[in-house]
């Protein structure tokens, strides 16, 4: 320890060279002459205490920190900025960015040289936004814990993590609370955002035109909405977890070529899962429970396949206006409704009746709502009895005519309880 102690004071005084040796700086040492001087993979190791910055990364290098280890900036632009590729940053804790949006001050920004990069273990606090993926690709985002700005607006903070044009990036392990959006993707691709837990945000999850990539075993609690896919394509959202957040628990919005597989959402006060204007996405196995909605399909959304799924306990079970008929069911299997009063004579699993979850009366509450005055009214119910009675009158909209006897319990379940 004491050798290492002599070299940091040589490096200082510009007598030695840090080639291929782990330097160890105490607060107060000159951190960014350091980062000039060191050679390309190098490990520059800072002792407990506050370290300044700004700094900058422009060669490879491990850069890590022991315990108690701060790197604070000045108020301006990003703390630690990695322009080289194959850089690590590990083990710090990161706080005193700048506050403009313009240049998306953050705890750590990886620039678009920044190619392999990884940023593990680290607690950023009292930065704009967290961590900035700014065209790096490959990189990773690993076991930090992000905690955002409270002085401002939800709409006025920073993202927990942001991706931009940044192929193959994996944002994976990580806590964020108090940021705008937890993890806000823009203009890219080929991404996996697993394990993370939200808290305390707009969104979980924000997709923006990224196609092909993966949201994975997360969990969302109570935050505006869980995981918002917008204008995106062939994105896989599984066995995710959304717990009382407060629009939407899932939400698909022109997101063509998708898969929703394996997600429990529960106690979301809106809609468990939003389907805007959505074509051609698999719809399967997820569990929508104790909602105020459990399913909002709207805006000539065609072609998705509903099937495999748990209805449960939601005020309305589906919300679903058309002029025909849109069958929810699969290869003979269809969905399991709370409120379906099913039997199954053949034992096979499958209800002998079909489910129809929306009548004429719904219809005019949804264009009405002041209609809502007359729903104790004999009138009423006599209309509601006759279309049970006699199902030809009812008008298009959705029918599962496989109902499923038991729900789906999936394996997200498990990581809330």
């Amino acid at each position: 320890m004491q050798l290492l102690r002599l070299l940091t004071v040589l490096l200082s005084l510009g007598l030695a060279d840090a080639r291929a040796l782990e330097v160890l700086l105490e607060p107060g040492s000159d951190l960014a002459g350091t980062l000039e001087r060191i050679k390309p993979g190098g490990t520059i190791r800072l002792a407990g205490g506050v370290h300044e910055g700004p700094i900058t990364i422009d060669k490879p290098l491990r850069f890590v920190c022991d315990d108690g280890a701060i790197v604070k900036g000045n108020g301006t632009g990003s703390v630690i900025t990695v322009s080289s590729p194959s850089v690590l940053v590990s083990g710090c804790q990161i706080r005193g960015s700048g506050d403009r949006h313009e240049t998306i001050d953050s705890g750590v920004q990886l620039l678009e040289g920044a190619t392999n990069a990884v940023v593990e273990g680290n607690h950023l606090t009292e930065n704009l936004y967290g961590i900035d993926v700014h065209g790096a690709r490959n990189a990773q985002v690993i076991g930090n814990t992000i905690i955002g700005p409270q002085g401002h607006r939800m709409n006025r903070r920073g993202n927990g993590v942001y991706v931009w044009n940044a192929p193959g990036a994996k944002v994976i392990g990580n806590t964020i609370r108090f940021g705008r959006d937890g993890i806000f993707t823009n203009t890219s691709r080929d991404n996996v955002f697993s394990k993370n837990i939200f808290r305390d945000l707009r969104f979980a999850v924000h997709y923006m035109y990224t196609q092909d990539s993966i949201v994975s075993d997360n969990i969302s609690i109570g935050n505006h909405l869980g995981y918002a896919i917008m204008f995106s394509k062939s994105v896989s959202v599984l066995n995710n977890a959304s717990i009382d957040d407060r629009d939407h628990g899932i939400m698909l919005n022109y997101a063509n070529d998708g898969v929703v597989r394996g997600n429990y959402v529960k106690g979301t006060l809106d809609r468990s899962l939003f389907i805007y204007n959505s074509h051609k996405n698999s719809i399967n196995g997820n569990r929508f429970e104790a909602s105020g909605t459990g399913i909002h399909f709207t805006a000539g959304s065609e072609r998705n396949a509903i099937y495999g799924n748990a209805f449960i306990d939601n005020r309305q079970q589906v919300k679903y206006v058309g002029s025909k008929w849109v069958d929810w069911s699969q290869n003979g299997q269809g969905n399991f409704w709370s409120d379906h009063a099913a039997y199954d004579l053949n034992n096979d699993s499958i209800a002998d009746a079909p489910y129809r979850p929306n009548d004429a009366i719904d219809r005019i509450l949804w264009t009405q709502p002041a209609a809502k005055l007359l729903l104790g009214s004999p009138a009423v119910q006599l209309v509601r009895w006759a279309q049970k009675a006699f199902p030809a009158t009812l008008p298009g909209g959705v029918i599962d005519r496989k109902p499923l006897m038991k729900p789906v319990n999936p394996q997200a379940m498990e990581s809330v309880q």
